[in-house]
């Protein structure tokens, strides 16, 4: 007996368990005004409208106020008509002129003046907007509008999820602020943190840059971002690209990061490495990680290699360092030093510490090394050797020696960017080799003076003039010690000559490992809500 009343019970609870349940489902009616029927038109609707207060209805939260409204109890749908207002607690405020709300699905369809509001937004489509209650997400497909307390932003489809206060804007996404402006294919943006990530080709137009990427990360407050996908900034004058791009605006900073390209809009210049620091106060850039400095003198393209580079100062007046096994390259000269300083607006290019440069075939050392150019042709103009000055190169006819000559000091002329005349100076000596026009050694000349001038035709020795009391003495081959064959404090670095923009790099450049590029922290998954969005009816 006690069994079956047991039974009984369990029962009774679960039918009524099913009978507060079902009425959770249905909508409620809390103010019905005036009550009619039209079968004709409106089967198994129970017709509702104001009196002097509107009609007002009831769904698990969600209050509903309209002038007119068509109820189907069996479907557990309604149709609101005129003055609309739905609010769902604190969080959501709606307004439009009609609306369709199902209460099986608990999708919202709403249209005729609509907007949406909560404490950060408001939100107005130009047509339709859909409110899902289940999801709590609200949508549009044909163009809206949201404003909140920094930002207007607009564009042909949008999603709000509520729950992480969470915009997907998809399809024309345009942001508008004070600050700037921003465009983009696809933009997820959080109304809490304004931290915006963008999808598909996105631009920023700030007052002082403009931030183009594929793919990227922005704090609409700060100002602040970062690309990982086809990644540009025009900051300051300079163009910079790379695998990850960052900036913020209010430390005036960027930093890139893999395959980087900077470029100087104004001066033509170009630095490609695999990381560097654009510092806009300062008017600097740091570069290294393979690093490389290129610009243009004369048609002819100048490389300039450290394992740090900076360059610092005004359009008109950069300073650029390379640091740390320094390296150049053009055409028909190249060098290497440990550390190179160039100024633009003297046109001086030092190179510093055991100093080595190659003109075609010539090999010239010394103490300190100065080139200069003309500031405003940015061609070659001069050249100084000071100190222990040393040119060599290899006897090309028959190749048993070692044209030499040396002084304290070396001064050189270039035309049109080809060295064409060199002096050397105090204590000056000569080895030679002299050969007729038959090509046929005719002795070597070993000779010392006060100064030596020497013509340069194509890089090489045309003429050589000794100046004040030379003292030298021509030597058949077989009389002339091999061991008297080179000057002292000779040195030959042919194995380290640059003979190309590729040899400026050592195998230490060569063994780089580009940083991995991590991806976005995107709380959502960007792809499945890209997918919803397009199965969203309309």
């Amino acid at each position: 007996m006690k069994k079956y009343y047991v039974l009984i019970l369990l029962i009774s609870f679960c039918f009524l368990s099913a009978k507060v349940q079902g009425q959770e489902k249905q909508i409620q009616i809390v103010y019905g005004g005036n009550f009619t029927k039209d079968e004709v038109q409106f089967p198994g609707a129970s017709i509702f409208s104001k009196d002097d207060k509107q009609v007002q209805f009831r769904h698990q939260g969600a209050d509903l106020w309209c002038d007119i409204a068509i109820f189907y109890p069996a479907e557990n749908k309604i149709r609101a008509k005129g003055n609309i207002v739905l609010i769902q607690g604190d969080s959501i405020f709606m307004n439009a002129g009609q609306l369709d709300y199902n209460g099986v699905s608990q999708l919202a369809k709403a249209w005729e003046s609509v907007t949406l509001k909560n404490s950060d937004m408001t939100l107005t489509p130009s047509d339709t907007l859909y409110f899902n209650r289940e999801n709590q997400e609200a949508y549009y497909n044909k163009k809206g509008t949201i404003v909140d307390s920094q930002n207007t932003l607009t564009s042909d489809i949008g999603r709000y999820y509520l729950t992480p206060k969470k915009y997907q804007f998809l399809s024309r996404v345009e942001v508008v602020n004070p600050e700037y402006k921003l465009r983009s294919q696809q933009l997820d943006y959080y109304t809490s943190s304004k931290n915006a990530y963008m999808y598909g080709p996105s631009t920023i137009y700030g007052k002082e840059y403009t931030f183009y990427c594929e793919r990227g990360y922005y704090n609409m407050t700060t100002e602040s971002g970062y690309g990982i996908k086809n990644t540009k900034i025009n900051y300051n004058n300079r163009i910079i690209e790379g695998d990850s791009v960052y900036f913020n605006k209010n430390r005036k900073f960027a930093s890139a990061t893999n395959n980087i390209v900077v470029t100087d809009t104004i001066n033509n210049g170009v630095i490609r490495a695999h990381y560097a620091e654009v510092f806009k106060a300062k008017d600097s850039v740091f570069a290294t990680k393979k690093a490389v400095s290129i610009s243009l003198v004369e048609k002819d393209s100048l490389y300039m290699h450290g394992d740090t580079i900076m360059l610092t100062g005004k359009p008109d007046a950069r300073i650029l360092r390379a640091f740390r096994g320094a390296k150049f390259y053009k055409t028909d000269l190249s060098g290497k030093c440990d550390s190179i300083h160039f100024d633009q607006r003297t046109g001086l290019t030092q190179l510093i510490k055991r100093p080595i440069i190659w003109n075609g075939e010539n090999q010239m050392t010394g103490d300190i090394i100065h080139l200069k150019s003309d500031p405003k042709t940015k061609s070659l103009d001069s050249l100084e050797v000071l100190n222990n000055a040393f040119i060599v190169a290899k006897d090309t006819i028959r190749k048993i020696g070692f044209n030499q000559a040396k002084g304290k000091d070396m001064f050189g002329v270039f035309e049109n960017n080809a060295l064409r005349f060199l002096n050397l100076i105090k204590n000056t000596e000569l080895i030679y080799y002299l050969y007729d026009k038959e090509q046929e050694l005719m002795g070597i000349n070993k000779t010392i003076c006060s100064e030596i001038a020497i013509e340069m035709v194509n890089n090489d020795i045309s003429e050589i003039t000794f100046i004040t009391a030379p003292d030298g003495t021509i030597y058949p081959l077989s009389e002339l010690p091999v061991v008297d064959r080179k000057l002292e404090g000779f040195l030959w670095f042919g194995e380290e000559r640059i003979r190309t923009k590729d040899d400026i790099f050592g195998p230490e450049d060569l063994k780089v490992k580009l940083t991995k590029i991590r991806g976005l922290t995107n709380p959502i998954d960007t792809e499945n809500e890209v997918k919803s969005s397009a199965k969203t009816q309309d």
